[in-house]
C-alpha cells in the first residue's frame, strides 16, 4: 500500500471512531434528555407494572404479567411469545435490526419474592413513593402526584430492585433513541423468566424450545444489586445455589419438659448441635469433602478485586456490625467462598408461645451456595456423609415406627438447585463493555468476579454459545427479598442512559 493509501486509510479509521464516540456521547445525552421530559410517564408505567402481584408460584398473576410486558414491548417493536414448560410463563422476544447487524440477548425476570403484607411499611403490590428507604431513620411517604421527582426517592413495592426495573429502562432508553430517529442497528432479543426466585425449575426445557430463537452476539443477565459505593459494575459472575431442608426426631408426642426434660431425647437440641458442626467459631466450614472441587481464584480476579473502593466499613456502620465473619475479610472476597447459611429454624413457640414442652421434631432450611467447580450432588453427599459420621441416620424420609427416632435426620434437597458461574476476566467482551461504560461518566466502571447472589446462568453456558456478562441496575440497598422493597429513582434513570449507551456502543461492534 502507497503511503497516501496508509494517510487515507488512517484518516477513514480516525473518522470511524469519532462518529463512534459521537454517537455514543449522543446516546447517553439523548436518554437524559429524553428522561428529563418522560419522568412522569416513565415513573408511571413503573408504578403500572409493579401493581401486578407476581409470586411465581402463582401462575395466574404470573400470566398477567406476561401480557402486560407483551403489550409493554410490543409499543417499541418488539414480536413476542409466552412460553411455559409446565411452570410459570417465560416472555421471549425479539427487536430485529437489518441483516447481519449485532444482536444482544438480555435477561430479566419479572417475578417476585413471596411477601408478608403486614412487616410492610405499605402495601407491597400498591407501589408507593418514599423519600428515602422506609427503613432509613425520618423516612416519609410522599404523593405520586409532583412536579419534579427527586433522583434520591425511592419507589417501594415488590420486585421494584429485584427485577423489574430493566423491562421499563430498557424501552425508555429505546423509546427515547427511536424519538429522536438515532436508534442503532442492532438486534435486541429479550428472555424474561416468570421464575427466577422459585430457582427457574423449568428453564431447561423452556431453553430446550427456545435455543435458536434467542442466539446472539452477547447475553446481558439484567439482575442485581450495584456495588455499595455506588459505581457502575460489570459482574462476571454468581454463586450457584441450593436449598436443602433438615428435620430431626424425639418423642412421637409432645412430652412435659418437667416430667421428660433431660430423659427424652429433645429434637431442637439435636438440629442446634447438627447445625453449629457444619462451621467453626471463626465461620470456616468444617464439613469434610465439601470445598475440595472449589476452583482455584485467579491472578486476574485477586487483581479486579484489589482494584474496587472498599466499603466494608462503611457496610457495617450501616448495619450495626462490629466485625465480619472472617475479621478482616472484604466482603467481595468473601462472596468468592462456599458458603452454608442457616435460613430458619423452627422447634416450639417462644415469647407468648412458648409452651414447657419437648416437641416431636423440629425443622431447619438451608441455603448453600456454591462457587465454580462444585456441583449439587457432591456438596450434598459430603453434607449427608457428615451428619453420618456424627451417628445420625441420613435419609428423605421419616423414621420408620421402631427405630431410633432421635438419632435419624431427615435431609431433602429442595428442586432447582444449581452450579455456579464466572466469565472469565479476559473475555473480549468484558473489555468492550467496560470501554462502553466507562463513556457514562469520570469514575472507571469496576469488574467484580461475582455477586454474592445466584441466577440459573449455567443453563445458558450448555445451551448458547454467547459471552455473558452481568449488568446490575438496583440500589445496594434495595431491601431485595425483604419488607419495603424499593428502587431509587436515579438508578432508573441512570439504568436508561446505560441501555441507551451500550445499545449504541454494540451496534458499532466490528462484525
Amino acid at each position: 500500500m502507497t503511503s497516501r493509501g496508509v494517510v487515507l486509510r488512517l484518516i477513514g479509521c480516525l473518522v470511524l471512531v469519532m462518529s463512534h464516540a459521537s454517537f455514543s456521547q449522543d446516546a447517553a445525552q439523548i436518554a437524559r434528555a429524553y428522561h428529563q421530559a418522560e419522568t412522569a410517564r416513565i415513573v408511571s408505567d413503573f408504578r403500572a407494572f409493579l401493581s401486578l402481584p407476581n409470586v411465581a408460584a402463582n401462575y395466574a398473576d404470573m400470566q398477567v404479567n406476561a401480557e402486560f410486558i407483551q403489550r409493554y414491548i410490543a409499543k417499541r417493536g418488539f414480536s413476542s411469545k409466552v412460553i411455559s414448560a409446565g411452570g410459570a410463563p417465560y416472555v421471549i422476544a425479539e427487536r430485529l435490526g437489518a441483516e447481519g447487524a449485532p444482536s444482544v440477548l438480555i435477561y430479566a425476570h419479572f417475578d417476585g419474592q413471596p411477601v408478608i403484607p403486614s412487616q410492610w411499611s405499605s402495601p407491597p403490590f400498591e407501589p408507593t413513593l418514599w423519600s428515602d428507604n422506609p427503613l432509613a431513620a425520618g423516612a416519609y411517604m410522599l404523593p405520586w402526584e409532583q412536579d419534579v421527582f427527586d433522583p434520591q426517592w425511592r419507589v417501594v413495592a415488590r420486585s421494584a430492585g429485584d427485577d423489574k426495573a430493566p423491562v421499563i429502562a430498557l424501552m425508555a432508553a429505546i423509546d427515547a433513541l427511536v424519538a429522536s430517529g438515532d436508534m442503532p442497528d442492532i438486534t435486541i432479543k429479550l428472555f424474561l423468566d416468570g421464575e427466577e426466585e422459585r430457582g427457574s425449575p423449568t428453564l431447561a426445557g423452556v431453553l430446550a424450545e427456545v435455543a435458536s430463537d434467542v442466539e446472539a452476539d452477547l447475553l446481558l443477565f439484567c439482575d442485581g444489586p450495584m456495588h455499595q459505593s455506588g459505581r457502575r459494575q460489570l459482574v462476571l459472575g454468581v454463586r450457584g445455589s441450593m436449598t436443602v431442608d433438615l428435620t430431626t426426631y424425639g418423642p412421637n408426642r409432645p412430652l412435659h419438659s418437667g416430667h421428660y426434660g433431660n430423659w427424652a431425647a429433645n429434637p431442637s437440641e439435636t438440629l442446634m448441635r447438627l447445625l453449629v458442626s457444619l462451621k467453626d467459631q471463626s465461620g470456616r466450614i468444617t464439613v469434610k469433602g465439601y470445598t475440595d472441587d472449589v476452583r482455584p481464584i485467579s491472578a486476574q480476579e485477586v487483581a479486579a478485586v484489589s482494584a474496587m473502593p472498599r466499603v466494608d466499613a462503611l457496610i457495617k456502620r450501616d448495619l450495626g456490625l462490629s466485625e465480619s465473619e472472617f475479621a478482616g475479610e472484604r466482603l467481595e472476597n468473601a462472596i468468592m467462598r462456599p458458603a452454608i447459611v442457616v435460613r430458619g429454624l423452627s422447634g416450639g413457640g417462644v415469647g407468648a408461645e412458648a409452651r414447657n414442652i419437648i416437641e416431636p421434631s423440629a425443622d431447619a432450611s438451608l441455603n448453600l451456595r456454591l462457587v465454580p467447580g462444585q456441583k449439587p450432588e457432591a456438596v450434598l453427599a459430603s453434607l449427608k456423609a457428615h451428619f453420618e459420621r456424627m451417628g445420625m441416620t441420613v435419609s428423605a424420609k421419616e423414621p420408620a415406627l421402631g427405630t431410633a427416632r432421635e438419632k435419624h435426620v431427615k435431609m431433602v434437597a429442595r428442586p432447582g438447585g444449581y452450579r455456579a458461574f464466572r466469565t472469565p476476566i479476559e473475555t473480549p467482551a468484558v473489555s468492550q463493555l467496560k470501554g462502553i461504560l466507562d463513556r457514562l461518566g469520570d469514575q472507571e466502571t469496576l469488574v467484580t468476579p461475582t455477586m454474592g447472589g445466584s441466577l440459573p446462568i449455567y443453563l445458558f453456558e450448555d445451551n448458547l454459545d454467547a459471552p455473558i456478562v452481568i449488568l446490575p441496575v438496583a440500589n445496594h440497598d434495595n431491601n431485595q427479598h425483604g419488607r419495603d422493597e424499593n428502587l431509587r429513582l436515579a438508578n432508573l434513570f441512570s439504568a436508561i442512559e446505560m441501555y441507551a449507551e451500550v445499545l449504541a456502543g454494540l451496534a458499532q461492534r466490528p462484525r
